[in-house]
């Protein structure tokens, strides 16, 4: 197993005590799918290193993230995309919303064989994709947000699909309004929706 980065020790220290088994457990995952992984922070949360960035994680006051550099080319076991089950990952409350660890584990390891064989997204692309139809409830928000209209009008198309995209995918109406107001304020601010796994 690689060593271990000290700064990623001190960040899952100061996590929330809820965050810290979610962090732990995701590490230890990684470490035993990818021996030789490299940790670094980057953009002041950890980040899993191998041929480039893997993966990420970050723990914020009530949830988790743990997402992959190129999370639209990763499969379920039946070779479909598995967008569904990678979102979830973006809102972990305990260890309990993780999947299994067979299943996280098959996750890691196609990312290390995307990154060892020099796939990007850009490699899979096919024809492109319509403009992203905007659903109400995001079209009243940035209404309501002449700095998030602006900054939105000004995104790529991809990014804007982005957004859609992760808003129209919430189950729960719950999650769809917590979706949207964070969009907002991502938007507000000029951040695409994986604005935390992207090179600067």
């Amino acid at each position: 197993m690689a060593a271990k980065d000290p700064r990623i020790d001190a960040y899952i220290e100061k996590a929330a005590p809820f965050a810290r088994p979610i962090l732990v457990k995701i590490r230890a995952t990684v470490h035993a799918a990818c021996p030789g992984v490299q940790e670094e922070l980057k953009w002041r949360h950890p980040a899993f290193m191998h041929h480039g960035i893997l993966c990420g994680m970050a723990a914020f006051k009530e949830h988790c993230t743990f997402g992959f550099w190129k999370s639209r080319l990763i499969t379920d076991g039946k070779g479909r995309p598995a967008r569904a089950a990678l979102e979830k990952l973006g809102c972990l409350a305990s260890v309990a919303d993780l999947p299994s660890k067979s299943v996280l584990t098959g996750y890691v390891r196609q990312a290390m064989v995307l990154n060892e064989t020099g796939v990007t997204s850009r490699t899979a692309r096919g024809k492109p994709k319509p403009p992203a139809v905007l659903p109400a409830d995001l079209r009243d928000a940035l209404k309501q947000n002449k700095r998030a209209a602006a900054r939105f009008e000004e995104f790529s198309p991809s990014h804007k699909r982005e957004y859609v995209e992760w808003l129209t995918e919430a189950k729960r109406a719950e999650t769809r309004a917590q979706r949207l107001a964070t969009a907002i304020a991502w938007i507000a601010e000029g951040k695409s929706r994986h604005w935390k796994y992207m090179k600067r």
